[in-house]
């Protein structure tokens, strides 16, 4: 097996990490903890919440100092965590106090032990302007240190905890209460209502809440973006009146507990309706500037509600570059939106002052148009120019487009078969868009590196150019950026770059040898062909740890059908995760990105557009043959396959229309009827409802789940939370219906008050039990429990 490779450095005996890990390896040694050959124990080490810790250097976030090029972050060690500040100008890196003398003075002021290596914070504000002190929130305390001297004063006196807006000046907080909009100074004063018409299910700010949301009392951040003269608020409004609802029972208290949320089905004639509305200071204090009398006269703060042509099914108010939504002046705001089942999407210049509306780009198409793939959406209205830059699909892949405002014209800058990602930076001064693609270079297409072009297409340059997926942001001035990239089998490394793409230097080489030593292996990269015999496609094995001569291997599909992304997801370093501990228990695992998933050609993602019930899966089975070519221990009388929400969705379709190649599966809160899933996603890759009256059907019914209930043959284990409020549990409950009435056998694990994700001890170790008992043929250790690091 070549073709991946493993990067890290020599262990550390010192690692705290390792030394855990080191323990919990014995530990798996001398416990009676497997059964019959499988061995849960060192699968469980594998986990992504045990090796992540064990890895260093992985992840750096760049927290940017007072709007400088300065930044800090939050860097792991292997044994905990520090914190770093760099200066891009001098070119200096190092920690940013010093965390022993910081555990000290917070021990002392806490009369508690803290440890310099494991600080209990990962967040903090500064209190002066950058430097001298810090302040945060720990042990349910509020800390302010200073880190020059090393002193803490501790409160118990929390910020307010209303999530709220501040304004750019940082005179003026805005929040959401009671479905109006409400300002205060943030120095200190009165608190000023400035809507008065919101009401529930038409609110300001804010959308009806969800039901788990609702249940446990989340407070959430409003929907409210400042204009640049901190003088204007763009708010937005979903109008969500006569929206029938999606009900909820918790059954766990004595007396069960209800709980219901607007959620618009395939085919509903009322659906929420988005808007926002200009919100403007300036008359009220231009008015409390020059009359006598006692403070802010909220009635003159004028209120325009922007009404969007044609009618907006959904609105994306920030797009990926930085000042994409309001004008420097503050005088007008571009907002990209889609129409219902997005046929359609719309760049708008909208006037902040009369709420008039001018199209500025759009695109439409027989099934269906992004506004990006997985990536921030991308527009960016040059200032006082005539150019516009819009991101298509319209020539077969994703392009950049510019708009001319006086000439009436349409060019196109970027173009070949690879597909942009998103604009992340515009220089206007230099005419230069920066922004990441995929597929242009050879080898694998998920991997997207950053580039720079001028706005007329010349000079198409490779900025960051390493093998990779990179992850980029930049400085606030626009010299630097923050360049984080790695493969699926290569561990991260961040650099500190310039615009123009030179090092600083290397912020952070990720350590993954601590892992190694648990067992930690990277999959392997393959690519075979689609179902088509041409096309090639790409995907992840993972092989058991040992392969005997002449053994056979049962193999695990993990799939993710789309169609907004792949089974693998993010196709940089994994760390970690169930499908190694499957291989561990000693199943060959696949992940593929098959036809009908993005960052490829917009022929290859509408591949089963309108066929919901393909799912890619012809691909996975043809592939899984290939590779069995290949590798012959493969035993494909032995497939099983697992996935969640679209997974559970496509696992339980593969086993009820490919029983002859898929034997077992597990299907956790799928999708199993599109018709009662939410119209962005089911009426966007099936299209609108249409029925068939005479026959009794829509173009829904065959693409759901329980329509071919009778073709089950193999074993089927359902699992679903009863307070999904993504994904409805009366979905798993119609299938059960079907299931029964056909006479079939099956499995079913009901959640109790869990939401849509099932990320759980319980119900991995379940899964796990399902496919050693009726893929491997072994008995399971009774009852093992897997357990969760405590995060506190």
């Amino acid at each position: 097996m070549t073709g991946w490779r493993v990067v890290y450095r020599a262990v550390t005996p010192a690692c705290a990490g390792l030394m855990a890990g080191a323990a919990m390896l014995a530990a798996a040694a001398t416990a009676p903890l497997a059964a019959q050959g499988v061995d849960y124990r060192r699968a469980e080490l594998l986990l992504d919440w045990h090796t992540g810790p064990l890895i260093s250097g992985d992840e750096v976030d760049p927290q940017w100092i007072d709007g400088s090029d300065r930044f800090w972050y939050r860097n792991k060690t292997g044994s905990g965590h520090g914190f770093v500040v760099v200066d891009p100008v001098r070119n200096t890196q190092g920690p940013l106090f010093d965390h022993a003398r910081l555990a000290a003075a917070m021990s002392l002021a806490n009369d508690t032990s803290y440890v310099p290596d494991k600080l209990p914070f990962d967040a903090f504000e500064f209190s002066e302007g950058g430097s001298g002190a810090i302040e945060f929130t720990a042990s349910k305390r509020r800390f302010q240190c200073d880190i020059g001297a090393y002193t803490c004063m501790v409160s118990d006196t929390l910020p307010d905890s209303t999530p709220f807006v501040e304004s750019p000046d940082e005179r003026w907080e805005a929040f959401v209460m009671d479905h109006d909009v409400y300002i205060r100074p943030k120095a200190g004063g009165d608190t000023i209502r400035i809507t008065d018409d919101g009401e529930e299910l038409y609110g300001y700010g804010l959308a009806f809440p969800r039901a788990n949301q609702q249940r446990n009392k989340v407070t959430r951040t409003p929907d409210i973006h400042w204009a640049p003269n901190s003088l204007r608020l763009a708010v937005e409004r979903m109008d969500e009146r006569g929206v029938a609802h999606h009900h909820y029972l918790s059954y766990t208290p004595q007396r069960p507990e209800h709980f219901s949320q607007p959620y618009a089905l395939p085919g509903d004639s009322v659906i929420p309706v988005p808007t926002f509305h200009v919100l403007d200071l300036e008359p009220a204090l231009v008015a409390e500037a020059e009359s006598d009398s006692d403070g802010f006269d909220p009635s003159l703060v004028t209120n325009v509600r922007v009404e969007l042509e044609p009618r907006p099914h959904q609105i994306q108010m920030e797009g990926s570059a930085v000042d994409s939504l309001w004008s420097r002046d503050s005088g007008k705001l571009y907002v990209a939106f889609q129409t219902r089942a997005s046929k359609g999407a719309y760049l708008a210049e909208i006037d902040a002052v009369t709420g008039e509306q001018t199209t500025l780009a759009s695109d439409v198409g027989r099934t269906y148009v992004e506004l990006s793939q997985r990536n921030p959406a991308s527009w960016y209205v040059v200032e006082g120019g005539p150019e516009v830059f819009w991101w298509s699909e319209r020539d077969g892949w994703a392009h950049l487009w510019r708009y001319d405002r006086r000439a009436g014209t349409a060019t196109q800058i970027t173009s070949g078969a690879w597909a942009v990602g998103a604009v992340f930076r515009v220089d206007e001064g230099a005419r230069h868009l920066y922004f990441t693609a995929y597929g242009r270079e050879p080898g694998v297409p998920y991997y997207g590196r950053l580039y720079r072009v001028g706005f007329d297409g010349s000079g198409l340059t490779t900025v960051a150019d390493e093998e990779g997926l990179h992850e980029v942001e930049f400085s606030p001035s626009g010299a630097f950026f923050v360049d984080t990239y790695s493969q699926i089998g290569v561990p991260p490394v961040t650099k500190l770059k310039r615009a123009t793409g030179t090092t600083v230097r290397t912020l952070e080489e990720a350590d993954v040898s601590a892992a190694v030593e648990l067992g930690w292996r990277a999959p392997e990269v393959f690519k075979v062909k689609a179902r088509d015999g041409v096309t090639d496609i790409y995907g992840l094995i993972h092989f058991p740890p040992d392969l005997a001569d002449g053994a056979k291997f049962p193999v695990i599909d993990h799939i993710y059908p789309g169609p907004q992304r792949g089974s693998v997801g993010a196709w940089s370093f994994k760390g970690g995760g169930e499908n190694f501990a499957l291989a561990e228990l000693g199943f060959v695992v696949i992940q593929l990105d098959h036809l009908g998933t993005p960052h490829r050609s917009k022929a290859i993602h509408d591949a089963y557009y309108a066929d919901f019930n393909d799912n890619g899966i012809p691909d996975h089975i043809t592939a899984i043959k290939q590779l069995a070519t290949r590798y012959p221990f493969m035993d494909l009388d032995r497939v099983g396959i697992y996935g969640h929400s679209g997974g559970g969705f496509a696992s339980t379709d593969a086993i009820l229309r490919f029983p002859d190649f898929f034997h077992v599966a597990v299907s956790g809160a799928g999708n199993h009827d599109n018709a009662s899933y939410n119209i962005y996603w089911a009426e966007k890759y099936q299209g609108l409802l249409t029925a068939d009256s005479a026959a009794g059907t829509t173009n829904f019914t065959e693409e759901a789940n329980k329509t071919h209930a009778a073709s089950l043959r193999g074993k089927l284990l359902l699992m679903h939370g009863d307070m999904d409020d993504n994904v409805h549990p009366a979905m798993t409950v119609q299938l059960v219906d079907e299931l029964i009435k056909a006479n079939r056998d099956f499995d079913l694990i009901w959640a109790p008050d869990r939401a849509h994700g099932l990320n759980e001890p319980y119900f991995i170790r379940r899964r796990w039990d399902y496919f050693v008992r009726h893929l491997l043929g072994k008995e399971p250790p009774a009852q093992y429990e897997i357990t969760r690091p405590s995060t506190e």
